[in-house]
């Protein structure tokens, strides 16, 4: 299947930051409780969000903040600390994913290092999926706001990944998705409609949807503990 244009991608992705743009300006942000991201180093689970591509809030206001809040509640009594991975969430393609990507595995791997007994959940949701996608070896070039992989989790920390969430994955619409090491432990999420996952999507609003999947997401995530 053939890679997304860029004029494509990039008309694409401003309609859809227009359109979170204007649910952002109708959400009453004090009924939006963002949970805080603990710094213990050596919780039990670390989650680490990689946000969608110019999405606000600690660990992403349409998706990461409700997802860290539901995998507390799923997990617990389990201590849990949380991780915005570092990375512009813009559309300077490929160089934004390359960053998260890099900063994703660098992120991990020193976390496995410092808490051996420390495991690990990492959540992407739209361009950040791709950020996910590429740090479990699977490429993200040729989708949309996606970028050819720079580093991957160590084999030997892959153990620890207990589960692996994806909201509007981009690499679906190019027929690819997470596939060997990870496959039973990935649960990705594509709304029906999200033009950014599904190839002939036109519902830019599903691709804003996803924090109703956050309580079916950390249920999978649960089981895999």
């Amino acid at each position: 299947m053939s890679p997304v244009p860029h004029g494509t991608r990039r008309r694409l992705i401003r309609t859809l930051g227009t359109a979170a743009a204007a649910l952002l300006g109708s959400v009453c942000l004090s009924a939006v409780a963002a949970p805080a991201a603990s710094a213990a180093s050596c919780a039990a689970v670390d989650v680490s969000v990689a946000r969608g591509t110019f999405e606000p809030g600690t660990l992403g206001l349409f998706l990461g903040d409700g997802m860290y809040s539901a995998l507390q509640s799923a997990l617990a009594p389990r201590t849990l600390s949380s991780y915005a991975v570092k990375y512009p969430a813009d559309l300077i393609e490929p160089a934004s994913v390359h960053q998260g990507n890099t900063d994703l595995v660098n992120h991990v791997t020193s976390q496995a290092a410092a808490c051996p007994q420390q495991r690990f959940v990492l959540v992407g949701y739209s361009q950040g999926a791709n950020v996910v996608d590429n740090s479990l070896g699977i490429s993200s070039d040729g989708a949309i706001v996606g970028g050819s992989i720079v580093a991957t989790i160590p084999a030997a920390i892959g153990p620890r990944v207990a589960a692996v969430l994806l909201f509007g994955n981009p690499i679906r619409a190019i027929g690819r998705s997470v596939t060997g090491t990870y496959q039973s432990r990935t649960k990705d999420y594509c709304a029906d409609g999200d033009p950014v996952c599904q190839q002939g999507g036109t519902n830019v609003l599903a691709h804003l949807s996803y924090g109703n999947n956050t309580a079916d997401a950390a249920a999978f995530a649960a089981g895999k503990f």
